[in-house]
């Protein structure tokens, strides 16, 4: 058969939607809390949407993850380069004929590919994406704090049956942006106040993680950090600029942010991105900060899948990446979950170090068929990023022993199963735990997180020219562990080592060395009789509330520095 006859066969599927399969059956098309619809969109209006198409030799992919993260090889810190991975993974050249000849003939126009190939974005109007996608359907949604105005379908698209082998899922259709799961609680009450501190800052953290005013980067290494938004949320550099002149003053810092990747708004400042950059900045200190602001804010565009999409189109990125993106893992396709899951393997081989929030649920809660179960997060359940949960001060007004925030995120994939190099662990966690919930609220045999914590409770943050008080959620813990973490690398860069790449390999190797292990309290979970509102309870060594613990930074240090 001619290649003529090839693509008048797809056109034929496409218009008739028989022999066709549905990538992404399970994916939640339910409106989020929040989100109304405006109606249906105009059929000539244009639509980005993007293709992730089939890799090549994954299994090749996770043997040079673990071997360039583990510590006992020979290969440990030689990591690839994007052109590496690229040569790795690419799709097929069937796989990319098929696809870019199948989206030209339904009049796809505007395409553009990634370094590594495996994503295609191309331009559509409603009424071709219609007949391309058989079944969806593409209405305008607005909602979130922001009100963010996106184009969703809220019917599950098909694809012909002859693209089964080339296209793992669409982007664009389905996921509505997250919303920020950060919250303000309302200040203890303490009678008297010397010698005790009102909120975290910088200084409390310095001191409660024995910093020095001599722990800060050097300004001459070639080392970088990031944070990512995908919340319609902007940081403002002149509150970057207040909070170092309120909280900055003991140590060097650097004044403005190095990079921004993205639309910066003009809008009013998020407490969330002011958060984001003030504490990344403020721990690893004097570190070249990029933000990766809102990337691909189309309506058709779902933000973070274009934050990975450029992580696979730029060579030279910055080592350490702080994300405190989450969403339920149950409302997210299989597709989807295994295809970022995949992203997350390509960015460990390359050497970065990916920190996400464990989430503000605690163990979380859902029921199915009348009955409760806890409810992991993604991409906190992924095995192949570091997860950082949250803790308290023990009395909230003293630099003390930390014991768990309740809020922190922590439990057990129901998808990933449990990494080899967490099975020693969680074995001893669930063998010696007196506190475990019962065996039905949880699957014992998945990815368990978080890995490691920090402070999550009470910070204070410069919002639209305000210093905002208790400001909470593990989107405060990542960024602090993710500048220490950085400041770390600019030891390691400096006596010519590679930087730590993907940490959790090593991690559990060491078994929490040079950290605090946090062993008192417990997190929330589903508020019924059986469980009592009470998720999963820290103790001795590693557990799903906090990890291995929270750093104590001058032996985390020692114990990452070599080899």
């Amino acid at each position: 058969m001619g290649l003529g006859a090839c693509l008048l066969g797809l056109l034929a599927l496409i218009l008739s939607g028989k022999c066709s399969y549905s990538p992404e059956p399970d994916q939640r098309r339910t409106l989020p809390p929040g989100w109304v619809s405006l109606g249906r969109a105009d059929p000539e209006e244009e639509l980005s949407l993007t293709f992730a198409l089939k890799q090549q030799n994954l299994e090749r992919l996770l043997e040079l993850v673990q071997a360039v993260s583990d510590p006992s090889s020979p290969r440990y810190g030689k990591y690839l380069t994007l052109e590496d991975v690229a040569e790795l993974v690419r799709p097929s050249p069937l796989t990319l004929h098929t696809v870019q000849k199948w989206l030209l003939a339904a009049g796809a126009w505007n395409c553009h590919s990634v370094t590594t190939q495996d994503f295609l974005t191309c331009w559509l109007s409603v009424r071709q994406a219609e007949l391309l996608l058989s079944g969806a359907e593409f209405h305008h949604y607005v909602g979130g704090a922001a009100e963010t105005h996106v184009v969703r379908s809220p019917r599950p698209y098909q694809l012909p049956q002859a693209l089964a082998p080339h296209v793992d899922f669409v982007g664009g259709l389905h996921r509505f942006p997250p919303t920020s799961s950060l919250r303000q609680r309302p200040e203890p009450q303490v009678a008297g106040t010397i010698g005790l501190h009102l909120g975290v800052t910088p200084s409390v953290i310095r001191e409660r993680y024995n910093l020095t005013a001599q722990d800060v980067g050097s300004g001459t290494s070639n080392n970088s950090q990031a944070c990512a938004q995908f919340l319609e949320q902007y940081f403002h550099s002149s509150d970057l600029a207040e909070f170092m002149r309120l909280f900055g003053g003991k140590f060097v810092h650097q004044a403005s942010v190095a990079r921004v990747v993205g639309q910066q708004g003009r809008g009013r400042a998020g407490i969330e991105a002011s958060l984001d950059v003030q504490y990344l900045m403020s721990a690893g200190a004097n570190i070249s900060t990029w933000v990766y602001s809102n990337p691909g804010r189309h309506e058709g565009q779902e933000p973070f899948l274009q934050w990975l999409l450029l992580l696979s189109n730029e060579s030279a990125l910055p080592h350490v990446h702080t994300v405190s993106y989450g969403d339920d893992e149950d409302s997210l396709s299989r597709a989807y979950l295994q295809r970022v899951n995949t992203e997350f393997m390509k960015a460990a081989a390359r050497g970065l170090t990916l920190l996400f929030a464990s989430g503000d649920s605690g163990a979380g809660c859902r029921s199915v068929s009348g009955r409760h179960q806890f409810r992991p997060s993604f991409p906190a359940s992924s095995p192949y990023v570091t997860t950082v949960g949250g803790t308290s001060f023990q009395n909230p007004f003293l630099i003390t022993n930390e014991i768990v925030d309740y809020i922190s995120g922590g439990g057990f994939s129901n998808v990933f199963p449990r990494p080899s190099y967490q099975e020693e662990a969680v074995a001893q966690f669930l063998s010696s735990s007196p506190h475990l919930p019962p065996s039905s609220y949880f699957n014992a045999s998945g990815r368990a997180y978080p890995d490691v914590a920090a402070l999550s409770d009470g910070y204070w943050v410069v919002s639209n020219s305000v210093p905002i008080p208790w400001v909470s959620g593990t989107s405060a813990s990542t960024p602090v562990f993710g500048g220490l973490l950085s400041l770390i690398n600019e030891h390691r860069i400096l006596s010519g080592r590679p930087p730590l790449g993907f940490l959790n390999p090593r991690l559990y190797q060491q078994r929490g060395a040079g950290l605090f292990d946090v062993t008192h309290g417990c997190h929330e979970s589903c508020l019924n009789e059986e469980v009592e509102g009470q998720g999963f309870c820290s103790g001795a060594g590693w557990d799903p509330v906090t990890g291995w613990g929270t750093p104590n930074f001058p032996a985390l240090l020692k114990t990452l520095l070599n080899p």
